[in-house]
């Protein structure tokens, strides 16, 4: 158990570790890294703890009510995305998720077999290691199963860090322009107009209230959930207007991607160099499977191509909206699906996991 910091100590280090993110996002928004604020402040804080590792770090951890905050403001953000056009989509949804169950069926055997005949993993931490989601159910099941929980949780979060990082550069190039560095309703480029404090309140009102929301429902994902749920009835129903600035944006981008650089606290570097070319092999083949979806289901459905491929791409529901934000590309239509991603993964887990002969959470 790591003791917890006094309260000074903790303010201060929260506040250098941000300050050193911001530099990274700000020298990736320079030379025109895709989803910069993210992605450079991910690289920044993961240098400090990998080549660094100050001392002062080594009983730290980033509260995660501050990273619940701003991850509700994503929510908040992609609330007011939702349109009558997605709400037409309805029809849809049936196919989309039948290809999604079948996705994650797929990507689970498909990781099992290589980080077991690739990476030569143990059957146990192979199997928890090959969850396309479910990440905190992954790690509590494969415990209790006897996996190496170092390999396994190096190898989730990887996977998460693997396909936020990559899935932005490919877009990038596939649509000329670093992802996130655009104008208009992307989350990279200057806002038209202030926004006036009075907003600002509501929006911060409807962050902490669909928090609150999330949490005495039990959604999953209730961070990103509670509050997306309350903006998208606020702006449906035409009772408010919100407009998050990008500066607002940026920050939460910033605050994710420092989290997630911090999550190589600890690490042990020949262990990450190992589990980090199995987990770059497990995303491409993840994304590559989920393109193939994709075309299949635009064929289907003739919902966009990128709008589903975003929606296939294994990462994080708060990550990989900000993707989807940042592009445009129906960011609601592509949070629900990561959602159901989610809770299909956690059905499939203890089913599959009886099937192979592990044990359930119930039996551990």
């Amino acid at each position: 158990m790591i003791p917890a910091l006094p309260p000074l100590r903790l303010v201060l280090l929260t506040i250098a570790l941000i300050a050193v993110g911001a530099v990274g996002g700000y020298v990736a928004s320079r030379i025109g890294l895709p989803l910069p604020w993210m992605i450079g402040s991910l690289i920044a804080t993961a240098l400090v703890v990998l080549a660094w590792s100050p001392a002062p770090l080594q009983e730290y951890r980033f509260p995660n009510g501050l990273r619940s905050l701003f991850v509700a403001l994503i929510g908040v953000m992609i609330g007011t995305q939702v349109t009558p056009e997605l709400l037409g989509k309805a029809a849809s949804l049936p196919v989309t998720m039948i290809g999604l169950a079948l996705f994650v069926a797929v990507c689970h055997l498909g990781n099992y077999a290589l980080f077991r005949r690739v990476g030569g993993y143990d059957r146990a931490t192979a199997f928890y290691s090959g969850t396309p989601g479910g990440l905190m159910e992954s790690i509590m099941m494969g415990e209790g199963a006897g996996a190496d929980t170092r390999i396994l949780t190096a190898q989730q979060f990887l996977r998460i860090i693997f396909v936020i990082s990559l899935l932005p550069l490919g877009l990038s190039l596939w649509v000329g322009a670093p992802v996130g560095s655009a104008s208009g309703l992307s989350v990279g480029g200057p806002d038209p107009a202030p926004v006036p404090p009075e907003s600002l309140a509501l929006i911060a009102a409807a962050a902490v209230l669909g928090l609150m929301l999330g949490r005495v429902v039990h959604l999953p994902a209730s961070q990103l959930v509670g509050p997306l749920i309350l903006s998208a009835l606020a702006t449906v129903t035409g009772l408010l207007d919100l407009h998050l600035p990008f500066w607002l944006i940026a920050t939460a981008q910033l605050v994710i991607g420092t989290t997630l650089g911090l999550r190589f606290q600890g690490t042990n570097l020949a262990l990450l160099r190992r589990c980090a070319w199995l987990s770059a092999l497990s995303v491409c083949f993840m994304l590559l499977t989920g393109a193939a979806f994709a075309l299949v289901l635009q064929a289907l459905t003739g919902i966009a191509f990128l709008h589903l491929l975003i929606s296939f791409a294994p990462g994080g529901v708060a990550e990989m909206s900000i993707v989807a934000l940042s592009l445009a590309a129906n960011p609601a239509l592509v949070s629900l699906h990561h959602i159901a991603r989610i809770l299909m993964t956690v059905i499939e887990l203890p089913l599959m996991a009886r099937v192979m002969g592990f044990p359930t959470n119930a039996e551990a």
